[in-house]
This record gives C-alpha cells, sequence and structure tokens, in this order.
C-alpha cells in the first residue's frame, strides 16, 4: 500500500513538474511587474544612491523564455537580476508558470556641475514572445557643496552658507566667529554630523525660501516612510557661548530644523550679558532627545512650530524667553508603528526650570500660544514659590494642569473627557501617507481665543496668513499658535 502511494505521489508530482516547465511561444503571454516605474527620490551627485528594487512575475500557467533584457542608455543605472549584474547573460531566460525575479536598481550620477537638479532616465527591456516591454527608470541628479574631511571636523572662523545648491555635510561644522545662512539654503548632514556655533548666527530665511537643515539620507526607510520622518539621523544646532566671549545675537527667521538628535541647543556660560536668541517663523520637527533647548540666554520665539521630541519640546532655564503665537505640540511616537528612533520619555512638552542653584531666574511668558502632546500636563513650572512667578502665560491654550501663579489668565485649558480635535492630525497614518499636521482643524478650540492686541505684533502667522480680519464689519479674534485657520 505504501508503495503504491509512492507511486502515485511521485507520478503526480512528475506531473506538476512538466505542466510547470511546459514553455509556450503563445504572444498573448507577458509578465507583470510590481512598478511600471522606479522612480528615486533626489540623488546628490558622487555619492550615489541606496538601492531599491522592483519585481518581475509570471502569472501565467506556462513557463515563458525571456528572450533578452536591455537597458536603453545603461549608464547612470545598475541592474542586478536575480544575482545577475552583467545583462548579457541574460538572454534566453526561463520563468517558470507563476514564478518570479526580483530585479534591484542603483543609481550613481557623475557631477553636473549644475545648480538646479538634472534629470536623469534609463529604460529596461523585457523581450518575451515577440513583446518587448519597459520599465522606466528615473532619478533627479543634484549637484552640491560637499564638506568632508579626513577627521570629521571642518572648523571656519568665519562661513556663509549660500543658497545655489545644496550642502551635503558629512564633517561636524564649527564657526568661530560669524556665521551667515542665506534665504533659500538647504543642508544636508550626515550622520553625527552637527553644526557648532561659538560665534553669532543670521540665518535669513524667507517663506517663500526657506532656510533647511536636515539629515542626508533623502530616500526610504520603507515606499510610505522618508528617512526625512525618521528622527535622530543628524546631531543638531548648537550654539555655544563662553564665558570670556563678546555679547552676541542669534537670529533665525523661516528656518526649518528636522529630525536631528537635538533641534537646537543655545546654551551660554555667562550669567550676566547674556546673549539674545530672536526665533521667528521656524519650525523645529521631529528630535530624538531636545527640540529647543535655552539656558543663560534671553529668547524672543514667535510664529514657531516646536513639535514632537521624545523628551522636551521647549527646555527653559535661565534668562528671559517670550513665546507669542507658537505651537508647541508634543506627540512623538503617538502612532502605532514607532516610525522614530528613540523611545518617548514621558515629560511635559515645555519645562521652565526656575528651581536650578547653578543657574539664574527663570522668566518664560506665553501669550497666544498652543501647548499640548500626549501627556495630561503639558507645561510645568519649577519655581519655588508659583504666587510669586513674575511672568504672564495669558491667552493660551494648554493641555496642562491649571497654573497657580499669578500672572496665569485667560487661558484654556484642556478638559479631559474633551475629544475635539485641536489639529488636524497628531499622528502618522502611514497607510495613507498622511504626516502629522499641527495646522487647526475647523472645531480646533485654540480657535478665537487670542488677544487682538498682542496678535498685532505678528499680523500675519507662519504660513503668510493674515491673523486680524473683518467680517461684516466685526473683527474676528485671532487664533492661538502659530497658524491661523
Amino acid at each position: 500500500m505504501k508503495v503504491r502511494l509512492l507511486l502515485i505521489l511521485s507520478v503526480l508530482i512528475a506531473f506538476c513538474a512538466c505542466r510547470e516547465d511546459k514553455i509556450s511561444d503563445d504572444p498573448a503571454l507577458r509578465l507583470a511587474f510590481s512598478k511600471d516605474t522606479v522612480a528615486f527620490d533626489t540623488v546628490f551627485t558622487n555619492i550615489g544612491s541606496a538601492t531599491t528594487r522592483f519585481m518581475v512575475y509570471n502569472n501565467n500557467a506556462n513557463a515563458v523564455v525571456i528572450s533578452r533584457i536591455w537597458q536603453e542608455a545603461g549608464t547612470a543605472f545598475k541592474v542586478n537580476i536575480d544575482g545577475e549584474t552583467d545583462l548579457s547573460r541574460t538572454s534566453d531566460w526561463q520563468l517558470r508558470g507563476g514564478d518570479s525575479l526580483m530585479v534591484f536598481v542603483k543609481v550613481h550620477i557623475d557631477p553636473t556641475k549644475q545648480n538646479a537638479p538634472v534629470l536623469e532616465e534609463d529604460n529596461l527591456y523585457f523581450s518575451v514572445n515577440g513583446n518587448i516591454q519597459t520599465v522606466h527608470l528615473e532619478a533627479f541628479g543634484q549637484d552640491v557643496h560637499l564638506i568632508k574631511t579626513k577627521n570629521r571636523l571642518t572648523v571656519r572662523d568665519m562661513m556663509t552658507f549660500e543658497a545655489d545648491k545644496p550642502y551635503l555635510i558629512f564633517d561636524t561644522v564649527a564657526v568661530r566667529n560669524k556665521l551667515s545662512i542665506k534665504a533659500g539654503a538647504r543642508l544636508y548632514f550626515h550622520n553625527d554630523a552637527s553644526l557648532l556655533v561659538y560665534g553669532s548666527l543670521e540665518a535669513k530665511g524667507t517663506l517663500q525660501q526657506p532656510v533647511t537643515l536636515q539629515g542626508d539620507r533623502i530616500d526610504r526607510l520603507y515606499d510610505s516612510v522618508p528617512y526625512s520622518y525618521v528622527s535622530g539621523m543628524w546631531g543638531g544646532v548648537y550654539l555655544l557661548d563662553e564665558k570670556d566671549a563678546p555679547a552676541k545675537t542669534y537670529t533665525l527667521n523661516y528656518v526649518e530644523i528636522l529630525s536631528a538628535n537635538v533641534g537646537l541647543f543655545c546654551v551660554s556660560e555667562k550669567t550676566t550679558g547674556l546673549p539674545q536668541l530672536t526665533l521667528l517663523n521656524s519650525r523645529i520637527h521631529n528630535h530624538a532627545v531636545y527640540g529647543l533647548v535655552v539656558q543663560h540666554m534671553d529668547a524672543t520665539v514667535a510664529n514657531c512650530e516646536l513639535s514632537n521630541a521624545a523628551a522636551y519640546c521647549a527646555y527653559l532655564s535661565g534668562g528671559k524667553h517670550r513665546f507669542v503665537h507658537s505651537t508647541i505640540a508634543s506627540f512623538f511616537n503617538y502612532t502605532n508603528v514607532r516610525i522614530q528612533s528613540a523611545m518617548r520619555e514621558d515629560v511635559a512638552a515645555v519645562y521652565i526650570n526656575n528651581i536650578s542653584k547653578n543657574n539664574i531666574p527663570t522668566q518664560a511668558s506665553f501669550r497666544n500660544c498652543i501647548v499640548t502632546g500626549v501627556r495630561k500636563n503639558n507645561l510645568l513650572v519649577a519655581t519655588p514659590l508659583p504666587h510669586y512667578y513674575e511672568d504672564t502665560i495669558a491667552n493660551n491654550y494648554l493641555k496642562a494642569d491649571t497654573l497657580h501663579i499669578a500672572a496665569a489668565f485667560n487661558n484654556i485649558y484642556w478638559p479631559e473627557d474633551d475629544t475635539t480635535h485641536v489639529f488636524r492630525n497628531t499622528y502618522y497614518k502611514y497607510k495613507v501617507y498622511d504626516y502629522y499636521d499641527f495646522r487647526l482643524d475647523s472645531l480646533s478650540p485654540a480657535r478665537g481665543i487670542a488677544d487682538s492686541a498682542t496678535a498685532l505684533l505678528y499680523p500675519f502667522d507662519r504660513l503668510g496668513q493674515p491673523r486680524v480680519r473683518y467680517a461684516e464689519g466685526d473683527t474676528i479674534r485671532p487664533d492661538a499658535g502659530c497658524y491661523q485657520f
């Protein structure tokens, strides 16, 4: 009985194998592809790109013979088909019924000596039973200013970043005297590279031409997750003021600092004659530790978004800090799919440290702001005598405990049973490619609660929308935060 069963099984296996290996020359049979176009994100010249892949399927019952696979140009794109990199060896390639091939594609673009991106294109052809099928290959190549040395440290006395083409920064860059960043400048930092400023800083972006600082991985971790969405991709920006250094100023307008370990770290050793930080119309988003740190420095932060840091979005210690019309939102790692590189600590979005014996007093005011996040209390004022805390916290929307300080008034506090959306989107919907969006929801409780007199100091929001508007002769009160609905 066992012998008979084995004989029947052997016959069935042989029969199935014969059917799968039967080669058809029917011109109606065609291959299927997981992608008809392989498109790379912008590729920096001389650097290359990550490898991407696609699949070739024979969904037919019978085998087919791919008589030839070839590229039209064969210059920028390098193709690997099931381990074979020499396409001249891929002639008469038999692909069984229901089987597939995996194709890897990598692109390397020679320096173009042109500032604008250049489109590189090619076609990969498959010839089967007299039919020619095509997969299109395309990538934009961008020439760059390359900063790279053997010891991974570049030190300059003075430095200017221009906007003619991007900077690819492999080194930590340290500027001793003055750093200038022009409108439209794009700085891409390699893993662990940072920007250290020991002198003054002037970053002069505009609404149409912001200054951008981010990691140099501009390809994708997954199809729906660009590396620009992954925190901890580079070191961060450090403004470091030494004790005996001359007084200095830092001015950043329309600056985007994205997905580093620390966004903007501003620390002075002085206790008198403090440096001045002015941060306007800027966005500090998605950092693996801190967003903004200000210690022993006077700061004005207006029309800014500080969002998604694993620790504090804003840590303030020593000095006078004035926040106006800013959105501080701590929703780091709020999704089910953990795309960030660090685990979020259970900390407030804003921490005001006025209890350290080693620091000068901290005075931090918040007007027409939003402070919220996943934690119940997102604004923590650490001060020994709350009723004597001097600065004003007024006309804000706060997801926080009620503030027991003398100058806290006209604030709207988040009730625990309220499910109203403050923002358009507070988590990453990776399946529909929908990223965080901290503009206000139509029903947001932060709408119309801001002080109109304060809003006149910043009549336009971070995106250029007017704050003070009129309808049938009546003034519409401005919204809290950096975005007007």
